[in-house]
């Protein structure tokens, strides 16, 4: 059985997690070696000990160890350079969304990986969880007819600190994009346009920072198919990630199952009986661990690319048209 050697840049939240998934990774016909560095070195030695992996002091140092692929969890400032180095070392990309800051930022990058013929997969975990699979399926397969509409939540337990807030680019961009991103994947169409709302009626101190606690989109399919798209950091009943799709033959929801964060108010109705999601870590954690098998499958060359960088910015322009609208208070046109 062979070796492939894996790097993680970034053992904070989001790394440690990605670190601890490719340490239980299993895979046919190899093992995973995991190499990980992060500027915060104590606790980057103590995410790499917890992980049986191995710590180098900085990225240069993995590269010279001999990468096979390398996985980018670091803030959202560093992606783009890190994305190069990746590509130059010539091996396949892992990076958590977005590309870039903003999708300008975003574009030279698209363009340095396709000049260089580089292969970059982003992280939006959805794509790899059985219920957004499965609504796929049966969307694609024409069980659902043809959509009449469309609902999407996101919807935190309790905000992040505030200090993260300040620099996350708006809740449309830090938490609904992802909504956007499945809509898009899911259906297979465009959204061409967004009309946004927001609210904040929890701490005064996210509204100081420029964001909103809690905002609505309505989105406009490139086939006149109109939805909403719903967020907020202050869901007290759990954390609750859903997706209704409306047809004219059938509909079928994602996430409803026995920790939905919601509970009936009609007489003799126990469902949903177990405990909800407290995070998305949790509510998604099948998802992750699929989404870093797919990772390694790609650079086996067992399977085509599941999130290419394009559709990640893709997204992010419906993100940033729908912060436009909430700035704006209009309807905002997705630039293609």
């Amino acid at each position: 059985m062979g070796t492939l050697t894996l790097g993680l840049a970034g053992a904070g939240r989001i790394g440690a997690m990605h670190a601890a998934n490719i340490a239980s990774l299993r895979h046919k016909s190899l093992d995973v070696r995991l190499l990980i560095t992060d500027v915060a070195a104590e606790h980057g030695r103590a995410v790499a000990a917890s992980a049986g992996a191995g710590f180098l002091p900085d990225l240069r140092a993995m590269f010279g160890a001999g990468l096979d692929g390398l996985v980018i969890a670091t803030g959202t400032a560093t992606h783009p350079d890190l994305i190069r180095a990746g590509v130059d070392a010539g091996i396949p990309v892992f990076v958590e969304k977005p590309v870039a800051a903003s999708v300008a930022g975003a574009l030279p990058v698209l363009e340095f990986i396709r000049d260089r013929g580089g292969v970059v997969q982003v992280g939006h975990q959805r794509r790899f969880d059985t219920g957004y699979l499965e609504a796929k399926r049966q969307f694609e397969a024409g069980e659902l007819g043809w959509l009449h509409s469309f609902r999407a939540v996101t919807a935190d337990m309790a905000p992040p600190p505030v200090g993260f807030l300040a620099t996350s680019g708006g809740l449309f961009r830090d938490c609904s994009v992802h909504d956007f991103d499945v809509l898009r994947w899911l259906t297979g169409r465009e959204i061409t346009e967004v009309y946004a709302r927001g609210s904040n009626n929890g701490d005064p101190a996210i509204g100081a920072v420029g964001d909103v606690d809690t905002a609505l989109a309505l989105v406009t399919l490139d086939d006149g198919t109109l939805g909403t798209v719903a967020a907020t950091r202050y869901n007290g009943a759990g954390h609750d990630v859903r997706l209704e799709l409306q047809g004219s033959r059938s509909s079928v929801m994602v996430g409803l199952d026995d920790r939905l964060a919601m509970r009936s108010a009609e007489s003799g109705v126990v469902f949903p009986a177990g405990p909800p999601h407290a995070a998305f870590a949790e509510r998604f954690d099948a998802a992750y661990r699929a989404e870093m098998l797919a990772f390694v499958e790609l650079i086996l060359g067992e399977r085509e690319n599941p999130c290419p960088p394009e559709d990640a910015v893709a997204a992010s322009r419906v993100a940033d048209a729908a912060q436009l609208s909430l700035e704006t208070g209009a309807p905002v046109k997705v630039e293609g």
